[in-house]
């Protein structure tokens, strides 16, 4: 279902944009007394939205593909990071750590299938 708007980008597309944003600000303004809280807000959502442009870029061939690939592997790999760092302190110790464990074996999957696997 790819309902073009404007000829640019899918309305799906837009609307998805739209509820991140909305989203994110409203996570901002709820956080507003928590510097570090806003801080985590805002770098997840330049990083989302740089996945997004870097995907586009990898969907429709443009640029070089494997700066793009290393981009999307590593944008991924940070927002799994900064995931991981939020879930894991909330946890019992040997739950925290499973939580980084699975993080790093899903940047290493990401990494084997996107730059080693033929």
């Amino acid at each position: 279902m790819d309902f073009h708007f404007h000829g640019r980008h899918s309305f799906l597309t837009t609307l998805g944009f739209a509820v991140l944003t909305g989203n994110s600000a409203l996570a901002v303004y709820r956080s507003r007394d928590d510097p570090a809280s806003v801080a985590f807000v805002a770098g997840a959502y330049t990083a989302i939205a740089l996945l997004f442009l870097f995907l586009r870029r990898f969907e429709r061939g443009e640029g070089d593909r494997g700066r793009t690939k290393a981009a999307v592997w590593l944008l991924t790999t940070l927002l799994t990071a900064m995931f991981a760092s939020r879930v894991a302190p909330l946890m019992p110790p040997l739950v925290g750590s499973l939580v980084w464990l699975m993080a790093a074996a899903t940047a290493a999957a990401g990494f084997w299938a996107m730059f080693l696997h033929r």
